[in-house]
């Protein structure tokens, strides 16, 4: 399936000049939202994911659906202040400033094979931080995946040698 057929790009937004990769026109479709879940699935499988870890808000959106499908565990990766127990932190970097990421201190058990699964990798510093986190915790990220990789952006260079599935590349 060709799924660049389902991805709307909004020209201009947010802000001048981005052309914006909307993914919620693959969502709204059934066949395409499961075609993409299922290479995403299949991937996990090859990696041998124990568990999957997703940033918010649109990684809580892919990765949730290939935790189900797997029936392995899905823990989320929040910005600061949205977790209601004992967190780990990492900063990280904005083409504007700096962010945090959060992640439960005890959602990831050291040795457990972890999937990353968001909706688009972009210049990586979101990915990165995720990394951290979860390497901080113990865990061993067998990979990264993504709907969309935005090429013109580096970020799998950021990325360094972690094995990274992406399904459409821009």
């Amino acid at each position: 399936m060709d799924l660049k057929q389902y991805v709307t790009t909004v020209e201009d937004w947010p802000k001048p000049g981005i052309s914006f990769k909307d993914i919620t026109t693959i969502m709204d479709n059934g066949e395409a939202y499961k075609y993409a879940t299922d290479q995403i699935v299949e991937y996990a499988k090859k990696v041998n994911a124990d568990i999957i870890v997703g940033p918010e808000a649109r990684g809580f959106i892919i990765g949730c659906p290939v935790s189900y499908a797997l029936g392995v565990g899905f823990a989320p990766v929040r910005k600061e202040g949205k977790l209601p127990r004992e967190v780990i932190r990492a900063e990280y970097g904005l083409e504007y400033g700096k962010d945090v990421l959060t992640m439960h201190k005890d959602a990831v058990k050291p040795g457990q094979k972890v999937l990353i699964v968001d909706d688009l990798l972009a210049t990586g510093g979101t990915i990165e931080a995720t990394i951290k986190l979860v390497e901080e915790l113990g865990g061993v990220v067998v990979g990264c995946a993504f709907l969309i990789e935005l090429t013109y952006l580096d970020g799998r260079n950021k990325l360094g040698n972690y094995d990274i599935c992406t399904l459409m590349q821009y």
